[in-house]
């Protein structure tokens, strides 16, 4: 079970952590929402709750609590860059579909 970053990803959130001056890492996970039913959580995290999965990614720590790890193990997240446009795609293993603007999927 993991969740893992492109080296673009983990540079990214790299600089993020190092101009905010403080955090273990990024929180990956997954809420209901969208067209698809479910979509993807991404935030800063300070500490790691008791139960969390930590992942080492590039020297970057992804946090992801155990109900989210049932949705994303296996999912690889990626910064791209695509004209004036740039974010984080999610390579998700597990999605059976995703809605058309690519915030939300199913499984």
């Amino acid at each position: 079970m993991a969740v893992s970053m492109t080296e673009a990803a983990a540079n990214h959130v790299s600089r993020f952590l190092q101009n905010r001056g403080k955090g273990l890492g990024i929180r990956v996970g997954v809420k209901t929402t969208g067209c698809s039913g479910m979509g993807y959580v991404l935030e800063f995290v300070d500490e790691a709750q008791a139960d969390d999965q930590v992942f080492d990614c590039r020297g970057v720590k992804v946090v992801v609590d155990p109900k989210s790890l049932a949705y994303i193990d296996g999912t690889e997240l990626d910064f791209v860059k695509e004209g004036l446009n740039e974010g984080f795609q999610f390579k998700n293993p597990n999605a059976a579909s995703e809605c058309g603007c690519g915030e939300s999927f199913s499984v």
